[in-house]
């Protein structure tokens, strides 16, 4: 049986200020600023016994922890001014010295003091491992300080049992935190092979340095190497019961309830359950009624509320949309145990109209239907709408809907004032996402929706405060996601928009050289995205087909249609694109069958915000959503001239260079199952020979009808090359 270190961690005011480099955040405390912690703690200067290196290098080749966090909230921010490095600008003694700082924003977290952090580490029952976890539990007691300077605390370790520790998370108040086996959750750092060392090698980096240039010595700045952590995705996903509509007769059918119900099979599925629990505990009356109705409940409570979630049926344009079952999430902080839970609503029954009991709920089986709601996408839109009582539009008589008809101004006020409400309502519902763009309307997204005002009925919200709204954030975003005022009664349920998830897309913020050449930053996009998807993967797997091109064994895979992503360097526009090959082949490529590889390398490139790409500059990325419709590499256009050179995938040396570099296009094109073009249609605007005779040159393409991008084909179409922008420079009345 394998054994178990659980170390402790204490803090002494109950305030977390740590935060990761990228300034949002951190809870919990990663594994890796434990390590760091406890190296710190252990080392006496630059030294460390050699017992206690050999212990921590041990550590840190063990597989993540897991984490048990206390509930927190986040406090008010506050700014400290510090000094910009920047005094050697400043007179010694100058009253100007104040203007030089600048203002360092602090938001720390707030728990219980008394309340511990749990880390917990598996390991063999060897006699060796044995003597490194008790080592640890020696090195715990030297931990003083975890997060920054003024995060004073201490910690303990002790040696139990797998089993041992199952009992302790159970009974733990807070929330657990487990390595996620299919990398969904949030990424924390943790420690791996080599991490001790890569801190040892920034601890002893000499910063300054003295450097002679034409005879004059200058001091210079070395920025020290970053440590060597992995990251580690962590699950902290509440339970989950789903539970089906059945009919009383016929139990083998399903029952179903229109989509405009959704609140009142939510609200009467509620009531019902906390019935039953108040009868069963009437000791934790208090409870059932913060936590499952929500009376009393404080925003504190919030993070531990019961969420009963109506799934209607997606997944088809023509799906009825109807309500078949219902998904009930249980937080990991809530003081009512999910079993308990889960009991009250099987079997909840409901009467129809003639008093005669119909239909009850059933406890299921996971399905797939439920599943579509819970995935990580970036475009949202809702199925109910969200209620946004601060962004009510004017009521209109209906006898006088002509009279009081509202004009543009009047609508464009409405909307911005909905829009900031949905701003408003993702912050509260605890995405820390940041939102890109925000549509709002009265119609539904979907064919057999239902319009906002619909959904009014029964509810505590008047219509003119429902609305319906499609999002995108910056990253991509788990659900189930629900928003507004009613999230908690079914209302502001959103539905997950894969139009454009198989596209991924950075903005160049900053650091772009003028000459840069598009094909020395989609190398290095490509060389980054190559090393963060290793990172995101164990030491001994390689890295997929779908980001390398390459087979196992290193070799190209030499596949006609093309199954891996491409990177094009959109510098016209300052961007960095990735694409599926479901957008590049069209019809030759499933979605199904490289969802789960785009997924690992959209993780992977998460948080990407500098790419050093050599003479082509240090870059400053930031993350880039834009719509198809209207963006000039991905909307319907007639004419495509290039953005970067195409360069032909085989020699036709019995034809002359253009007529070579028209044939391979067309040979391309038809590849890619777009419509063959006849060679007329192909106009060269350049062509060059390389060194090698290698051919290449730059196109316009004119097509008989209006074609959808994107286009990026030829020989080096995955490194950026053969990229083609939909053109308006042309007449239509002048096309062929």
């Amino acid at each position: 049986m394998s054994r178990a270190i659980l170390l402790s961690v204490r803090f002494h005011d109950g305030r977390y200020h740590g935060e990761p480099a990228h300034g949002t955040g951190e809870w919990p405390p990663s594994p890796a600023r434990l390590f760091q912690a406890l190296v710190a703690g252990t080392a006496r200067g630059i030294t460390l016994e050699k017992e206690d290196r050999e212990t921590l290098i041990w550590l840190e080749e063990l597989d993540a922890p897991t984490i048990a966090a206390p509930i927190v909230r986040t406090s008010q921010p506050f700014s400290n001014f510090v000094p910009n490095n920047d005094r050697d600008l400043v007179e010694a003694g100058s009253k100007s010295l104040g203007k030089i700082r600048t203002p360092k924003t602090i938001r720390p977290h707030v728990f219980d003091a008394s309340a511990s952090l749990l880390y917990i580490w598996l390991f063999g029952s060897s006699r060796r491992e044995d003597d490194y976890a008790r080592n640890i539990c020696k090195i715990a007691k030297r931990l003083y300080q975890f997060g920054r300077g003024v995060d004073m605390a201490w910690a303990q370790a002790e040696l139990l049992d797998e089993s041992q520790v199952e009992a302790r998370l159970f009974g733990y108040e807070g929330a657990v935190h487990r390595p996620s086996p299919d990398g969904s959750g949030a990424s924390l750092p943790c420690p791996r092979k080599g991490s001790l060392a890569s801190l040892e090698r920034r601890f002893n980096w000499k910063r300054f340095s003295w450097n002679g240039d034409g005879g004059k010595f200058q001091e210079q700045y070395s920025q020290a190497p970053r440590p060597s952590f992995a990251p580690i995705a962590y699950d902290c996903s509440p339970k989950r019961y789903l539970f089906e509509l059945r009919n009383v007769d016929i139990p083998a059918d399903l029952a179903a309830r229109p989509l405009i119900a959704a609140a009142a099979v939510v609200q009467k599925a509620r009531d019902r359950s906390a019935k039953r629990l108040f009868a069963g505990m009437p000791k934790l009356a208090d409870k059932i009624e913060r936590y499952l109705i929500g009376r009393g409940a404080s925003n504190a409570d919030k993070m531990a509320r019961v969420h009963v979630v109506p799934i209607p049926s997606i997944g088809h344009s023509n799906a009825d949309m109807m309500i078949r079952r219902l998904a009930v999430y249980v937080p990991q902080p809530c003081p009512l145990a999910p079993s308990d839970i889960a009991w009250a609503f099987d079997q909840v029954v409901w009467v129809n109209d003639d008093g005669v009991l119909d239909t009850e709920l059933q406890l299921a089986d996971a399905d797939t239907m439920v599943q579509r709601f819970e995935q990580r996408e970036q475009r949202w839109r809702s199925v109910t709408p969200l209620a946004l009582p601060i962004a009510r539009r004017r009521r209109i008589e209906p006898t006088r809907l002509v009279e009081e008809a509202k004009g543009t101004d009047k609508r464009a006020i409405e909307e911005t004032r909905a829009i900031a409400a949905v701003h408003r309502a993702v912050r509260h519902a605890g995405v820390r996402a940041s939102i890109t763009k925000v549509y709002v309307q009265r119609e539904p997204f979907d064919r057999n929706g239902e319009r906002a005002e619909a959904f009014a009925t029964g509810t505590r919200f008047p219509k003119e405060a429902l609305w319906h709204v499609a999002l995108s954030f910056t990253t991509p975003v788990a659900g189930p996601l629900l928003l507004g005022d009613g999230r908690y009664v079914g209302l502001g349920l959103m539905r997950p928009d894969e139009m454009m998830s198989d596209v991924l897309a950075f903005n160049i913020e900053d650091g772009l050289a003028d000459a840069a050449k598009p094909s020395i930053v989609a190398r290095a996009a490509r060389r980054a995205m190559m090393a963060r998807v290793q990172d995101c993967l164990p030491s001994n797997e390689t890295i997929p087909t779908y980001a390398s091109g390459h087979a196992e064994d290193g070799s190209p895979t030499g596949d006609v249609v093309h199954r891996h992503i491409a990177v094009a360097a959109d510098l016209p526009r300052q961007r960095i694109v990735y694409i599926a090959p479901t957008r590049l082949q069209r019809r030759s490529v499933r979605w199904w069958d490289i969802k789960e590889d785009h997924r690992l390398t959209a993780r992977a490139l998460e948080g990407m915000n500098i790419l050093r790409a050599g003479k082509a500059g240090y870059l400053r990325l930031g993350p880039a959503v834009f719509e198809a419709e209207s963006d000039p590499l991905f909307s319907a256009a007639r004419v495509w001239e290039s953005v970067t050179e195409y360069d032909v995938t085989r020699h036709r040396r019995r034809l002359g260079d253009e007529e070579a570099l028209k044939a391979d296009v067309i040979a391309e094109l038809s590849r890619c199952s777009w419509p063959r073009l006849p060679p007329d249609a192909l106009e060269v605007l350049a062509v060059r020979r390389g060194p090698r005779g290698k051919l290449s040159g730059r196109l316009r393409l004119v097509f008989p009808t209006a074609q959808p991008g994107p286009l990026l084909i030829g020989r080096t179409a995955h490194k950026g090359g053969g990229l083609f922008v939909g053109s308006k420079s042309l007449n239509h009345q002048s096309l062929p």
